[in-house]
């Protein structure tokens, strides 16, 4: 079980390669076409079901996500979510502590879950054979999970030490933690996901319990199967076991405070003795692809590529390879969002140089594409290495379950999802330019900054 945050699992990149490995070798020149078969369809209780067969090998992926994250936490009791995602590993009704899990292990599958700011989901990957079998399971505890003291307070402490180990322990993670909140002045992205360790000791029964009603149910959830199926032998086992639970008469539509305009630029130092090589990192608020206009998200996802992923980007090329200053640099925009999303450039200093020289490099080659714009050749390349460089992932079921399910849980459609190539195809290098002089800009909201005990920034 844990916890993630969706730009660390799906990219663009992952979202392009996922949907557009071509089936025979390509040429520079030549454009991939693939669109891959995908059946979409919803039962009669709400709940969403994609299927995405791919029979190139006897496994299949089933995954169950919730429209329920971090973010739709009540203020104050951050923390359930992800406790709730522990707590469904627990017994049911019908099934005792730790049954489902041994039935994945004994068919020799594998299975985990996560949590993040806007959804919740829980997946096992097995024989296509015991696909009925995991339904059976997961429409169980959707609605029939038995909770009591001896199973939630025990649990409870697990997730205390997962804190412990995972932000507390962790400079990084922990300057992470501080950015967020400060970057998001009201919206409840500034709250850690695993929620915040005073808040967490206060977790109890009654609050898992009332979580739990609230948000589970099959009208509030999106069931990926992806694999070696059918999609009409799926769309019969999901009717007889999902198709069972009846619709939650409690979930609502969301409703969360949104961020304000922001007009103070705000500093975050971390100084923490365990810390070896300083970083520095510069996060903007930018729309999500939920809410930008048409052809936004696209042209913003475009201009962190061009800025700063892989070795071709301006940031490897000028920090790292031409001036030597940076061991590391580069960008990434966290477009899967239900509501305003950042986007960031980081760096790590190298040899001599300091994090003031890496930060002012970083805000130069911004600042050289927001005044000069980028060139057709390198929008061209990028949009190239989007759409057949990430090849593995669409041999990765789970990535393109992972792919579907994070885009329809915020706010995307399968058609959306389907016709992201298209879109992006169309994004020209004055949609780049603009998107950065209008979103960036300004400068950036919040800038971190990790140092070695001893060290300020200047």
């Amino acid at each position: 079980m844990m916890s993630i945050e969706l730009p660390k699992l799906l990219g663009a990149a992952l979202l392009a390669g996922a949907l557009l490995m071509p089936s025979v070798q390509a040429s520079e020149t030549e454009e991939p076409s693939y669109r891959p078969e995908v059946v979409d369809f919803t039962l009669d209780n709400g709940l969403e079901v994609v299927v995405i067969p791919d029979r190139r090998a006897p496994v299949v992926t089933h995954m169950l996500w919730y429209r329920v994250g971090s973010a739709d936490e009540d203020f104050g009791r951050s923390g359930y979510a992800h406790f709730v995602e522990h707590l469904l590993f627990k017994a049911t009704e019908n099934h005792d502590v730790g049954e489902f899990s041994r039935r994945v292990a004994e068919v020799g599958g594998r299975e985990n879950a996560f949590t993040s700011y806007d959804f919740t989901g829980y997946f096992q990957q097995v024989a296509p054979a015991q696909l009925q079998t995991m339904m059976e399971f997961e429409a169980d505890r959707m609605v029939n999970l038995a909770l009591t003291d001896e199973v939630v307070l025990p649990e409870l402490q697990v997730v205390i030490e997962e804190r412990v180990q995972r932000i507390d322990n962790n400079p990084s993670a922990m300057l992470g933690e501080a950015i967020n909140a400060t970057l998001y002045q009201h919206h409840p992205y500034g709250i850690p996901i695993i929620g915040w360790m005073h808040e967490i000791e206060e977790m109890n029964l009654e609050g898992a319990k009332e979580f739990y009603r609230r948000f589970y149910g099959p009208n509030n959830a999106v069931l990926i199967v992806a694999g070696d199926v059918d999609p009409d032998e799926v769309r019969t086992m999901a009717e007889a076991s999902y198709g069972q639970v009846p619709p939650n008469d409690a979930i609502v539509e969301r409703q969360r405070v949104q961020e304000p305009p922001q007009a103070a630029a705000r500093t975050v130092t971390l100084r923490d003795e365990r810390v070896g090589t300083p970083s520095v990192s510069m996060y903007w608020l930018v729309p999500s692809y939920s809410m930008a206009e048409p052809g936004q998200a696209e042209a913003l996802d475009l201009l962190a590529a061009v800025v700063g992923d892989g070795v071709r980007s301006r940031l490897h090329q000028s920090l790292i390879v031409d001036q030597g200053i940076a061991a590391s640099a580069g960008a990434f925009y966290r477009g899967t969002s239900l509501d305003t999303t950042n986007f960031v450039l980081y760096g790590t200093p190298r040899g001599e140089a300091s994090v003031e020289d890496v930060e002012e490099a970083l805000l130069a080659e911004l600042g050289r594409i927001i005044d000069e714009g980028v060139t057709e050749r390198e929008l061209e390349a990028v949009k190239r290495r989007f759409l057949r460089s990430t090849i593995f992932a669409r041999d990765s079921q789970s990535g393109m379950a992972r792919m579907f399910g994070a885009s329809l849980t915020t706010g995307s459609s399968v058609e959306d999802v389907l016709d992201w190539p298209d879109r992006l195809r169309e994004v020209t290098p004055e949609d780049v330019q603009e998107a950065a002089r209008r979103h960036l800009m300004d400068g950036p909201a919040v800038t971190g900054y990790l140092l070695p005990s001893e060290q300020e920034p200047s």
